[in-house]
């Protein structure tokens, strides 16, 4: 043994500083290693340079060597084992883990899925490893894939309802936070950047995995329906079926939909803007023919039916029918993604909620408060004189507020630069602050975000400038 302590002491060492440039997971899997290592050839593996999987190597196929994919400590991924990027059947979304700097997000980070093997039998906390119905092997049986069906480790963020957990099938990527896929899995996050390039083939066009489902109540409240991401619906109560999109092939899954006025129809809304319309729904366009910069997560429909907005990740809103634009996020840099949004009872603004429960007004919909910041002492509210203004001409920023006879800024934030405007509110919280458009660049988003009272109220719109 080396002195000061043997080779206990000098395992924890090693491991330390394993786990000093390491994520946690890759931390307690390089502890094992190392402790294995320096119980088969301690003196070996601390003087020769290489790593712990050279001297301990577990395989999902003995016949593999110790460098090839399947002895590398992953779990494939669903698409090579499956064809989809999807948890098969008989599997669960156990838990998640986030990868930073994927060049196959952008730069940005990527969301990995870990699909468990389901136990034969309910039992306590822990796992059925044995009784899950999986087989260990290397993934399609070759030594180039990472192993399927081997590996008990547990993330535990998703389906905290299901105690027990088999081995780890296979695993889902995407590049949408995993909470938004699955409802079940809690927003903490764990991090293995170690992950960040892992690729296969079969992910350079994944299937999209979605929330289970969409939902809409009829105006009455009486019932509700879902819709599942193959555009299948269910009715309940008093909510009347009145056709779906399940049995029928779709180009992207469904994600949300939206009630008729006289709760005698439905809109069912996909991913790129798809819009199936159903009884008293009228069609009215859709966005199933553009190149989206983020997929479409949710809608909302116009009171008087005759029209409906798809909103997108981004904060990006598109209009059909008559409702208006009033403006949205898709130039504003988020904290998180935006996952819904409703109409207001006018028809003459909305709101977008981020998946953090930031919310997000336009039009004569007001603020109120939200999940990650209080109840303002002001509200404000912002509307431009013209969604659309053409190039040289003025535009006005109509504001309301509850704040009388206080300093008004309104920040105009072009694709190249950005301009302030000032004015004050009248005896009522009014404003009217009047600027040039200028040279603005067209089809670009412009933000709008208005200061009253130094700091008492504020509130935000955009225009596109044609």
């Amino acid at each position: 043994s080396p002195p000061g302590g043997g080779p206990v002491a000098l395992i924890e060492q090693i491991a330390g500083a394993l786990g000093r440039r390491t994520s946690r997971r890759g931390f307690l899997v390089r502890t094992a290693v190392v402790g294995s290592a320096l119980a088969v050839d301690p003196l070996d593996y601390v003087l020769h340079p290489g790593t712990a999987y050279g001297f301990v190597c577990r395989c999902g196929n003995p016949a593999c060597g110790c460098g090839s994919p399947c002895c590398d400590g992953y779990t494939e991924f669903c698409c090579t084992v499956t064809g989809s990027n999807t948890c098969p059947p008989g599997t669960f979304a156990g838990g998640w883990w986030r990868a930073d700097g994927s060049h196959f997000c952008g730069g940005g980070p990527r969301y990995y899925i870990d699909c468990h093997g389901e136990c034969a039998a309910p039992g306590p906390p822990g796992f059925c490893a044995g009784h899950d119905g999986l087989h260990c092997g290397c993934a399609a049986g070759s030594c180039g894939n990472r192993q399927a069906g081997c590996i008990t480790f547990r993330y535990g963020q998703c389906h905290q309802e299901i105690p027990n957990a088999g081995r780890i099938a296979c695993r889902v990527v995407t590049c949408t936070p995993a909470y938004m896929l699955d409802n079940a899995c809690t927003t903490q996050a764990l991090y293995d950047n170690l992950t960040a390039q892992h690729n296969r083939p079969c992910l350079q066009a994944p299937a999209r995995v979605r929330r289970a489902y969409g939902a809409a109540a009829p105006p009455s409240g009486s019932g509700l329906w879902l819709a599942g991401p193959d555009g299948g619906v269910f009715a309940f109560g008093g909510a009347t079926f009145h056709g779906s999109m399940g049995g029928r092939p779709l180009d992207a899954p469904v994600v949300g939909m939206a009630s008729a006025p006289d709760g005698q129809g439905y809109w069912l809304v996909a991913s790129d803007g798809g819009i199936f319309a159903f009884g008293s729904a009228a069609f009215h366009g859709s966005t199933g023919g553009l190149r989206l910069n983020a997929p479409i997560v949710g809608m909302a429909a116009a009171p008087g039916g005759g029209g409906y907005w798809l909103v997108a990740a981004d904060g990006g809103i598109f209009s059909f029918g008559d409702a208006a634009f009033y403006g949205s996020t898709g130039n504003f840099a988020l904290n998180q993604p935006i996952v819904g949004m409703e109409a207001s009872g006018s028809g003459s603004g909305y709101r977008l909620v981020a998946s953090d429960g930031g919310v997000f007004t336009f039009g004569s919909s007001l603020f109120f408060g939200s999940a990650v910041s209080p109840l303002p002492l002001g509200i404000c509210v912002v509307t431009m004189s013209n969604p659309s203004p053409s190039r040289g001409s003025s535009e006005t920023a109509t504001v309301r507020s509850t704040v009388a006879n206080a300093p008004v800024i309104v920040t105009v934030n072009f694709k190249f630069h950005t301009s302030s405007f000032g004015g004050s509110t009248d005896g009522l919280g009014n404003a009217a602050i009047a600027f040039a458009v200028g040279l603005a660049q067209v089809r670009t988003p412009v933000g709008v975000i208005v200061n009253v009272g130094n700091g008492t109220a504020t509130c935000k719109t955009s225009f596109t400038p044609r």
